[in-house]
């Protein structure tokens, strides 16, 4: 009877299994193993080199560990920035207020909108000649702080961040709101009879059960910041001088530009492993705090 049971069990699981070693594990092996060789993506020859490809990568590609710092500049700001408003917001919209619901419409219009076409836009709000931007920094008086914001090594990865965070922060408001409705009311009751002021109640009541949601959104936006590519290449194209420049842009630059197939497989297998190494240290670290 036990053996029945636990074949029944792997029946249920053994889809799932099938289709994550098709879509996703023979994929990773087999370009890992391309990795391995020098290839074109056209000619049918390849030639084994081993692990040099991973070799240059760490010792040699200094533009693909700059992509990685930009990169991890934009989620930085994605993970604070970004995250505090999205919860703000979903505290906001928890309360009782007037015309909730159509502010949780209207706070996720972005993350529904196509990137190529927020990046071409927020491209010309941010124009050096033209831009909406600095027409109103110069309507208010402030004509000084009016330059090309995408073209200046200063400031065109924090315009791209920025925007980023614009584009995204309503997947973390829908689940912080949704996070925050699963609270029993109850347990607010609860404190409030005990004598628990406002501050009081979100410090020993919210803060506690959200802190598993915020886990859940902080790896979502590290794995969706990390991996941002098409808002870049709709606003900069990874310019200027390679500073706005993420590692999927490289990753395709190796493929397009240098034909170099093989050193980007390398690259997309460091890129992933290096993802999953920051989303379980992010992971090992909540549980150690919850503990």
């Amino acid at each position: 009877m036990r053996i029945k049971d636990t074949l029944e069990n792997y029946a249920f699981v053994a889809p799932a299994v099938v289709i994550f070693s098709i879509f996703y594990l023979i994929p990773f092996l087999y370009v890992f193993q391309l990795g391995m060789f020098e290839w074109d993506g056209i000619l049918p020859t390849k030639t084994f080199i081993g692990l040099s490809n991973f070799i240059e990568i760490f010792t040699q590609d200094k533009i693909w560990w700059n992509a990685m710092l930009n990169a991890g500049y934009i989620t930085l700001i994605a993970l604070t920035f970004q995250n505090a408003v999205a919860f703000l917001l979903a505290l906001a919209c928890d309360r009782e207020i007037k015309m909730k619901n159509f502010y949780r419409l209207i706070f996720f219009i972005p993350p529904v909108l196509s990137e190529v076409v927020v990046g071409l836009v927020w491209q010309w709000i941010l124009d050096g000649n033209y831009g909406m931007f600095n027409t109103w920094l110069r309507g208010i008086g402030l004509p000084g702080l009016a330059h090309n914001w995408l073209s200046d090594p200063n400031t065109a990865l924090t315009a791209v961040a920025i925007v980023h965070c614009w584009k995204g922060f309503g997947w973390g408001f829908l689940i912080f709101l949704a996070g925050l409705q699963t609270i029993p009311r109850e347990l607010y009751e609860a404190a409030r009879v005990d004598g628990a002021n406002a501050g009081q109640s979100f410090k020993n009541v919210t803060i506690p059960l959200m802190i598993p949601v915020a886990v859940l959104v902080g790896i979502l936006t590290i794995l969706g910041s990390m991996q941002a590519f098409v808002l870049i290449i709709a606003m900069t194209g990874g310019g200027p001088a390679y500073h706005t420049e993420v590692p999927v842009l490289r990753i395709l630059a190796s493929m397009r530009a240098s034909s170099r197939f093989g050193y980007a497989c390398a690259q997309g297998i460091t890129f992933g492993v290096i993802l999953v190494a920051i989303s379980f240290i992010q992971y090992r670290f909540s549980k150690k705090e919850r503990a």
